[in-house]
C-alpha cells in the first residue's frame, strides 16, 4: 500500500471536520500533498464519514490521476491539484459547505476583519472570489474553480500563507496551510470569523474593520519572525 502514513493523516483530519460541525451528510473533504514522493491523498467522493477508513483514502499524482484506490476521489480533486500546484508552500486543503462560509459566499462579500480574534490567523479580510463563467462552468469546473482562487490571489497580491483561506461566489470556503492539520484549524477559524463578522454587523451595521496597528500586531506576535506566542513547538 502506498504512502500509509500520510493515508493515515489524511483520514483523520476529515474526521475532525464533522467533530467542529463544518459538514453535514458528506459536504466536505480533505487533501494533503507529499510533494517529495510526488503524491496527493484526499477522501472519496460521496462517502459518509462513518464509512471512511485509511485505507480508502485515494492517492494520486501531484497531477490528480490515480495511482491507489478502488473509489473515485472527491469531486474537488482538480481544484486542490490546481492550488498545490500554484501555491507550493501549502501542504494541506480543506474544502466545506459549513453554513458561515458559505452565507458570505452566496452574498459575494469578503468576510471582513473585525477584531483580534480573525487577526489572530488572517491576515486581513478573508477574500471572496469572483463567480465563474458559464463557459468556466459547463468546461472544467472544478480545475476552474481552482484558477479562480488563485486569479483573486495574485489580483490582490496576497499571500496565500498569511491569508489562508477564500470563499468562491455563490459556493463556499476553501482553507489550507502547511499540512493538513494547520488547513483544518484554519477551516475551523474561518467558520469562526465568518460567524462573528456576520453578529457583529447585526450589533452595529457601521462598524469599521480593525485597525491596521492591531491587525499587524497580532497576526505577527504569531507568524512574524519576531512571533512571541505560545510555545516553541505551538503551530498554533
Amino acid at each position: 500500500m502506498l504512502v500509509p502514513e500520510l493515508r493515515e493523516r489524511v483520514y483523520k483530519a476529515n474526521m475532525e471536520l464533522p467533530e467542529h460541525s463544518l459538514v453535514k451528510f458528506t459536504w466536505g473533504n480533505v487533501s494533503a500533498v507529499d510533494r517529495e514522493g510526488g503524491y496527493i491523498a484526499i477522501k472519496p467522493s460521496g462517502v459518509a464519514y462513518d464509512k471512511l477508513s485509511a485505507e480508502n483514502m485515494v492517492i494520486t499524482d501531484l497531477d490528480g490521476n490515480i495511482l491507489e484506490g478502488d473509489l473515485n476521489p472527491s469531486s474537488d480533486l482538480p481544484t486542490h491539484v490546481e492550488l498545490y500546484k500554484a501555491f507550493p508552500e501549502v501542504g494541506g486543503i480543506v474544502h466545506t459547505h459549513s453554513t458561515e462560509g458559505v452565507s458570505w459566499a452566496q452574498a459575494g462579500r469578503d468576510i471582513p476583519c473585525y477584531g483580534t480574534t480573525h487577526a489572530d490567523t488572517f491576515y486581513g479580510a478573508i477574500p471572496c472570489a469572483r463567480a465563474l463563467t458559464p463557459e468556466e462552468i459547463n468546461g472544467e469546473y472544478e480545475k476552474e474553480t481552482g484558477k479562480v482562487i488563485i486569479e483573486e490571489f495574485k489580483k490582490r497580491g496576497l499571500d496565500p500563507l498569511a491569508v489562508s483561506g477564500v470563499t468562491v461566489r455563490n459556493h463556499g470556503p476553501f482553507a489550507w496551510g502547511k499540512d493538513e492539520k494547520s488547513a483544518v484549524y484554519n477551516a475551523v477559524v474561518l467558520e469562526e470569523a465568518a460567524r462573528m463578522a456576520r453578529y457583529t454587523e447585526s450589533i452595529n451595521p457601521e462598524v469599521q474593520e480593525v485597525p491596521q496597528a492591531l491587525k499587524d500586531k497580532h497576526y505577527l506576535r504569531k507568524h512574524g519572525k519576531n512571533a512571541y506566542y505560545g510555545q516553541k513547538d505551538d503551530s498554533h
